[in-house]
Formats: structure tokens, C-alpha cells, sequence
């Protein structure tokens, strides 16, 4: 396979066959990353995320916001040394590939192609979620937020728009997300303000009990109610990093800027919404939360605190702020094929790049998908807990990769290198553990076909790109990737017998996450034990790798 930037220049051929490859182009700055990555975080979550956990686990939500963000810096450290030491498209998709050759490549490609093209659907379901009492928009969902066929056209049409942006090219799109994201950073931090000073209540964090759930709720909270989904988005900018003008020192700010930016934003905003909440709205207990508008929590609250101004600015808001991370996420989608492709697991056709130097057939992908996941996941709530456990499984990979590396790679250059990084790589893991144990049975049993799947489609291609020896047929390596049915089934047991998502029951609370913690620390170590010898990851890296950083 040729590396990345061993590309021919737009509109000549590579030599590999019909395919007639370009080459990305390096237009994206540092606020371009970073806006790539806030944009992505603030979406649809910060709309609904704070309702959903309060009803999970009452006003503890804030502790859960506040174990979600530990989770997602640790996750967020490990990538941005990645990250800066490989900035290829569609990074998390080839960390775990260069590190256990082809098997992990492809079972955590698929993870994080299905992560990416899952969110656009989820975004778009956000808007009309909350459009639905605005005039003209209310016959978009039925009453148990299904939706109606003029809705399913609606939600396709926004799919369209998001494609449609993404083959103007990555200089346009960094352009349009970055005026996007100036405005979903203004809008929430404003509601902070006026919530805060208009109608703040302290004696609602005590009046039914701070923890009404218990730690059960707090922890089931943390993958259920959306608060991982909200705070996942920070590897935008590592998917994008083939684009980047100077990756090895932007990638590392970009990805760690954007998940403080955003754990600031989402804590306060758990606050006020509790704060600002009159008393009747929780009189029956915060798991049966219930005022006027509470479809659209934060607009609701803001009509009935007298701010009914705010109200229509959230209305305008629910559709920019969705839509940019629907948006940067279609681009993100359509990266991970284009790497999936590059590392054998996907046709060549996926890396075919328009004049804009877009991935064509990867958009197309990605619009036929996220049509499709409006059928069988229509509400918002069922798409959060599904992709969160895939978008976790997809992160997972990267603290092994970084764990491997480290030790087989341990003098290769870093732009940055990650204090304690051999203390916090397998935490790092078995906090991602955790999140997807915490999911709950119901979930991971979802997950569980989905990865069934994409064994089924992406391990066809690849067997057959083996047999008829196409210059892209990745090097399987059986035994790096021994652990990974282990890790997979193990952690499926575990949540079958648990407690979280209508789980058997019959693993006490506490005695289950000390397993899964134990599970995983011996997954961790096996892992980087039976990892690539240091001269086939050099191998597998130069396949793909960026020679030139500096790009065109």
C-alpha cells in the first residue's frame, strides 16, 4: 500500500489500477481543528443531556457530568500523543491497526466507522425533536417520538444538506463549522448567564435528596442519559488530521482545548438546569421530571422562568448547534472509510478523492446510512445508548495501541508525550470499560450484532482482497489480536450477569465493576505483551504513514 502522502498530485494516477487517487488537501489550521472537535462536542447533547441525567440520577448528575469528564480527559491524553505521532485521516480507526496488525485494525475500524456514521442521524432526530412545537413543524414526530413519514423525509433532506456541505470541500467545511461553533459556544454559555441570574433555586439539590438513586443512578447516568455521547467528540480533529496544515503541534491542543472547553460548558449547564427548575417540576420525584416544553428542556425552562426571548434564540439554536456536529461528523465518516480502505479492509473505491480532494463514495456512504438509521433507532434516547457504547469501544483501542507503542516504539518522536503515560494508558482503558459495562446489557447486546456485522462485511473484503492478492489486502496477524475476542465476549458475560440494563442481577453492585476493572487491567497487559514486533509496526506504520507533515 502506498502511504498517504505518496498520493499523485489532483488528477494523475497512482499506478495502482483504474483507481485514479488525489490528494488530500492541507487547508485546516489550529482553530480549524479545535473548532472541528468543539463543534462536535457541543451538538444535540448539551439540549438534552442535562434533562436526561437529572431524571437518571437527580441533582448527583453533577458528579456524574463530573466522572464522564475524568473519563474522557484520560481517554483524551492518550490521543493527543497518538494523534501528534500519527496524523493520518481516519487516526482512531489505524492506531490499533499499526499497533496489532490487521484483525484489531479491523474490528476497531468498524467500531469507529459505525461510531461516526451513527452521530449524523442522532443530530438530525436532535432538531426535529425540538422543532416539533414550533408552527408548521409539529406533524414531524408521532407521540412516542417516532417518526412520521413527512418527518423521515425532513430527516433525510438534512442529511442531504450535510453532505452537500462536505463536497465543497474540508477549507469550506473548517470555514462553515468554525462560524457554527462561535455561535453553539454563545448560546449555551448565554443560557448559563441568564438562568443563573434570573431563577436559581440552591435548595434544590437538597429537597428530595442530592443522590435519590443512589451511586447506581450516578454511574448508569454517565452512558445512559448522554453524557459520554456529549463529551465524545474530541477526535475530530484527529480524523482530519490527513488535512491539517501542521498536525504534529496542533493535533495534541486541539484535541485536549476542546474537552476543556467543553467540560466547563456542560457542568454549568447541569447546574443551572437544576437550579433554575421550579419545585412543582419535581414534586413526584426527578425521575418523573415534568413541566411545560420539557421536549425541548432548556427552551421549556426558559418560557417558564419569563424569558421567552431565549426561547426562540434556543429554537434557532437547536438547529445550528445539531447541525454543525451532524455536519463535522459526515466528514468524519467518510475519512474513517477512506482510511479503512487504505489499511485493506475496505474497496479501493473508498479512496477515490474528488477535485476538492474529498472522499466521494465515503459521503455517499455515510447519507445512505444515516438514512437507514432512522428506521430501526427512530428516537433520539435509543440512538445515545447505542452509540455511546460503540463510540467507547471504538476509544478503548486507543489506550492499547498507545500502551504497545510505547513499549516497542519507545524512541520514535513525539510532538507530545504524555506524562505517566504507562499509569494512565491502562486506567484509561478500564475507565472506557467500565462506560461500555455501564451501558447496560440491553445495549451491548445491540452492540453485539452490530459487531457481528461488520465481522460479516469488512472480513469478507478483506478475505477476499487476500485470495485474489489486491495491492490493499491487509496482513491479518492472528496472534497480536488474540485478546480481542476475549476482551469482546468477557465484557458481554460480565454485563449479561450484572445489573446495569436489565442484566441477570446476579453480580452484586461494586463485586461487577471491580471485575470489570480486573478484566481489563489483563486484557491491558496481555494486549501489549502479544503486540506487533517493533519491525512489522514500523512496517505497518510506513504503509500509510504521513512522510511529510507540512503536507502541500
Amino acid at each position: 500500500m502506498a502511504s498517504l502522502n505518496q498520493i499523485s498530485p489532483p488528477g494523475q494516477s497512482t499506478g495502482t489500477g483504474a483507481t485514479t487517487h488525489r490528494s488530500l488537501k492541507r487547508h485546516v489550521g489550529l482553530v480549524g481543528l479545535m473548532w472541528a472537535s468543539v463543534g462536535s462536542i457541543i451538538g444535540s447533547g448539551w439540549l438534552f443531556g442535562a434533562k436526561s441525567a437529572v431524571t437518571a440520577a437527580g441533582p448527583a448528575a453533577v458528579i456524574s457530568w463530573g466522572i464522564g469528564a475524568v473519563a474522557i480527559v484520560l481517554l483524551a491524553l492518550v490521543h493527543a500523543e497518538l494523534g501528534g505521532l500519527f496524523p493520518v485521516a481516519g487516526g482512531t480507526a489505524r492506531y490499533p491497526h499499526y499497533a496489532f496488525g490487521g484483525l484489531a485494525g479491523m474490528s476497531f475500524g468498524w467500531f469507529s466507522w459505525l461510531q461516526a456514521a451513527t452521530v449524523a442521524p442522532i443530530e438530525v432526530e436532535a432538531m426535529i425533536g425540538y422543532a416539533k412545537d414550533v408552527p408548521g413543524f409539529g406533524g414531524l414526530q408521532n407521540a412516542d417520538k417516532t417518526l412520521t413519514t413527512s418527518g423521515f423525509i425532513a430527516a433525510t433532506l438534512l442529511m442531504a444538506v450535510f453532505v452537500a456541505v462536505n463536497f465543497l470541500g474540508v477549507k469550506v467545511l473548517a470555514r462553515t463549522n468554525s462560524i457554527a461553533t462561535w455561535l453553539k459556544i454563545f448560546v449555551p454559555l448565554l443560557t448559563i448567564f441568564m438562568l443563573a441570574i434570573t431563577s436559581f433555586h440552591g435548595s434544590n439539590f437538597t429537597s428530595h435528596g442530592f443522590a435519590p438513586f443512589g451511586a447506581k443512578g450516578v454511574l448508569a447516568a454517565i452512558s445512559t442519559s448522554g453524557i459520554i455521547f456529549a463529551l465524545l467528540g474530541f477526535e475530530q480533529a484527529i480524523q482530519i488530521a490527513g488535512e491539517s496544515r501542521n498536525p504534529k503541534r496542533d493535533i495534541p491542543r486541539a484535541v485536549l482545548g476542546s474537552v476543556a472547553i467543553g467540560t466547563v460548558i456542560y457542568t454549568l449547564l447541569q447546574v443551572v438546569f437544576i437550579g433554575a427548575l421550579p419545585v412543582t417540576a419535581f414534586a413526584n420525584g426527578w425521575d418523573k421530571l415534568d413541566f411545560p416544553g420539557i421536549d425541548g428542556p432548556f427552551a421549556g425552562l426558559a418560557t417558564l422562568v419569563g424569558l421567552g426571548w431565549l426561547y426562540y434564540v434556543l429554537k434557532v439554536d437547536a438547529v445550528i448547534s445539531p447541525g454543525g456536529t451532524g455536519l463535522i461528523y459526515t466528514t468524519s465518516t467518510s475519512r474513517i472509510s477512506y482510511g479503512l480502505s487504505r489499511n485493506g479492509y475496505a474497496p479501493q473505491k473508498f479512496e477515490q478523492l474528488d477535485k476538492n480532494g474529498v472522499p466521494w463514495v465515503g459521503l455517499i456512504l455515510s447519507f445512505v446510512t444515516g438514512v437507514v438509521c432512522f428506521l430501526p433507532f427512530p428516537s433520539w434516547q435509543q440512538l445515545v445508548n447505542f452509540i455511546t457504547s460503540a463510540s467507547v469501544l471504538m476509544y478503548a483501542g486507543a489506550p492499547l495501541a498507545f500502551g504497545a507503542l510505547r513499549r516497542r516504539l519507545p524512541d520514535r518522536e513525539r510532538s507530545y508525550r504524555l506524562p505517566l503515560g504507562g499509569l494512565i494508558s491502562p486506567v484509561a482503558f478500564a475507565v472506557a470499560s467500565l462506560i461500555i459495562y455501564w451501558a447496560g446489557w440491553d445495549t451491548l447486546l445491540r452492540l453485539g450484532i452490530a459487531i457481528a456485522l461488520g465481522y460479516g462485511l469488512l472480513g469478507s473484503y478483506a478475505a477476499y482482497a487476500i485470495i485474489k492478492r489486491l495491492p490493499n489486502a491487509p496482513r491479518l496477524n492472528w496472534k497480536a489480536a488474540q485478546w480481542l475476542p476475549v476482551y469482546l465476549l468477557g465484557l458481554g458475560l460480565i454485563s449479561w450477569q450484572g445489573g446495569f440494563g436489565n442484566g441477570a442481577g446476579r453480580i452484586p453492585l461494586w463485586a461487577d465493576m471491580g471485575i470489570v476493572v480486573v478484566f481489563s487491567l489483563a486484557i491491558y497487559y496481555w494486549a501489549i505483551q502479544v503486540a506487533l514486533p517493533a519491525e512489522e509496526i514500523e512496517r505497518e506504520i510506513a504503509d500509510v504513514e504521513v512522510v511529510d507533515a507540512g503536507g502541500h
